[in-house]
């Protein structure tokens, strides 16, 4: 009996480890700093639960920050209409989305606008008023 629930216990455990893995928007990003960001895609994520897409964003300086742009996972893309092949590595795009609240180059990406005007929505969840 004793093994039993032991075994019970281990499996709950290792199924809820993945659910306390994700985050929900206020977590970590802050809805009252929007951001625009406009540079050239080096990388895309195609991943779960949330893509990523990675912008470097030249800045008045002359350097060269990457921006990671947290985005909807694959499933919700899909169902947007969108696949990663929409994604070329080095299109010129602008991202609109909100700062990560602890400073580092990072957002949670809203729309993406490519140069040809291809207009895509990346949210996986909507800031709260």
């Amino acid at each position: 009996m004793k093994k039993c629930v032991l075994v019970v216990a281990g499996l709950t455990f290792l199924w809820a480890v993945p659910t306390m893995a994700h985050h929900s928007f206020a977590a970590e990003f802050d809805a009252s700093m929007p951001i625009e960001l406009k540079g050239t895609l080096t990388k895309m994520e195609w991943l779960n639960p949330h893509g990523w897409i990675h912008v470097d964003v030249a800045q008045p300086d002359g350097s060269v920050v990457n921006w990671a742009i947290e985005v909807a996972g694959p499933n919700a893309l899909m169902r947007r209409g969108l696949r990663q092949t929409d994604f070329p590595l080095g299109s010129e795009l602008t991202v609109e989305g909100y700062r990560a609240k602890n400073g580092t180059p990072t957002a949670s990406g809203e729309s993406v606008k490519f140069a040809d005007g291809t207009n895509f929505f990346l949210g996986a969840t909507a800031p709260q008023p």
